[in-house]
């Protein structure tokens, strides 16, 4: 049986880069899994009937309407845990999915991009985190070039997050995506190197 790759955890807070290191990891071969991405395929898929069910207004049957549905929640910021209650598990599913996939396949490292993953305080079973930052102004810059973006809308997805120093508190590694692209690229290859580094060392001395 193959062992199981090292899986990082990527997160970091609205606008920090996040989705920028997690193709820098793609660009050098590794799984990645982005739950972003997962929750836009189970808004045209499984989470229609249930969030629909709970959030008529967002469905038309066949979808999830994520912009109806972000404006409910800005109206209503008491119905989000209604919301994560239904989505995150069928994520939480994705993610095993993955990791299975990942393994069978004989990867050495995987790259799971989980945006709340402190916030949502369940262990993912990581064996260690990557966190994107940069200045403050520059976050507040990027987010509101966003379409749909507003100030109110930012602000109130600010206070929902956890503060980027607490992450980059907790995280394993960083990577400062203030500098060009290029060097968001270099620290990510120094990460993958070293978690390739961390998980030969705790290979077994008969090599299994």
């Amino acid at each position: 049986m193959n062992r199981p790759p090292f899986a990082l955890g990527l997160t970091g807070s609205i606008a920090t880069g996040k989705s920028t290191a997690l193709a820098a990891f793609a660009d050098l071969g590794h799984p990645t899994f982005s739950s972003d991405e997962a929750v836009h395929a189970l808004y045209q898929g499984e989470a229609v009937g249930p969030v629909g069910d709970h959030f008529p207004e967002a469905s038309d049957g066949t979808r999830i309407d994520r912009a109806i549905l972000a404006a409910i929640l800005v109206q209503h910021p008491e119905r989000l845990k209604e919301l994560e209650t239904i989505v995150h598990p069928m994520v939480r599913d994705k993610i095993s999915q993955f990791r299975h996939s990942a393994e069978t396949a004989g990867a050495e490292l995987i790259i799971i991009d989980i945006p709340l993953l402190f916030e949502s305080a369940h262990d993912y079973d990581l064996d260690a985190v990557a966190v994107t930052f940069c200045d403050p102004e520059e976050q507040r810059r990027r987010a509101l070039a966003r379409p749909a973006m507003t100030p109110e809308k930012l602000d109130a997805i600010l206070a929902k997050q956890m503060p980027q120093d607490e992450k980059k508190r907790r995280a394993d590694f960083l990577i400062d995506t203030n500098r060009p692209i290029a060097e968001t690229g270099e620290q990510v290859a120094e990460i993958a190197a070293e978690c390739l580094r961390r998980r030969s060392a705790l290979a077994k001395p008969d090599g299994s």
